[in-house]
């Protein structure tokens, strides 16, 4: 595969897809993916990603519903009008629900090192976001050469303790994201990006 090809063809063409097919993603493919996730960089390589697919209809369902309540009720305290967090709210059940597979991406700390003072510790807590965060663009990436198609949810960050709630997930398992994937059922503009120069600077 040609440097031209793979920037042309995958990282340019990738797409946030929220609307898919009805057909089913198998386990071979998903394996594939998650273990293309895995060999993203990551600090000290303590790999802190962890992953938790969902295909069954309930448990989605269930997922939807608990993140559905906690967005109405932290949108209701906002004071927000309610006929649009209503209309939120389904928007977010209806993605979780309707989508073939669902991905919650956590991190854990269980590896990280450990740090007395709290500057290091917070450092040491990003490092295991972001190589969580890498893992996912390979996944993503991976997906997409399969020909499935994926959207990058940050929900769960508001509702963490819902998610781990309603999943029953070890407590060492944080919640960063929630990635809907399955086979594409609509086709959306290309996004705009800031020109390089607006965002390098050369030294």
């Amino acid at each position: 595969m040609s440097k031209v090809f793979l920037i042309e063809n995958n990282l340019k063409s990738r797409r946030s897809i929220r609307r898919y097919l009805t057909d089913s993603v198998c386990n071979k493919i998903l394996f594939r993916l998650l273990e293309s996730a895995t060999w993203a960089p990551s600090s000290h390589n303590r790999q802190p990603w962890r992953f938790v697919v969902i295909k069954q209809n309930s448990k989605k369902e269930d997922l939807a519903y608990a993140m559905g309540d906690r967005l109405r009720a932290d949108r209701s305290k906002d004071g927000d009008n309610m006929e649009i967090i209503e209309k939120d709210v389904t928007r977010s059940i209806n993605l979780i629900v309707n989508s073939p597979v669902v991905i919650i991406v956590c991190y854990s700390m269980i590896d990280m090192d450990k740090y007395s003072d709290e500057s290091r510790s917070y450092a040491e807590k990003i490092m295991a976001i972001q190589s969580t965060a890498m893992a996912v663009q390979n996944l993503m990436l991976a997906a997409h050469a399969e020909g499935l198609s994926t959207c990058w949810r940050c929900a769960p960050l508001f509702c963490a303790d819902t998610v781990v709630n309603i999943l029953d997930l070890p407590e060492d398992w944080n919640p960063q994201a929630l990635i809907t994937m399955g086979y594409p059922n609509e086709t959306p503009k290309v996004p705009t990006r800031l020109n390089l120069s607006e965002v390098t600077e050369w030294m």
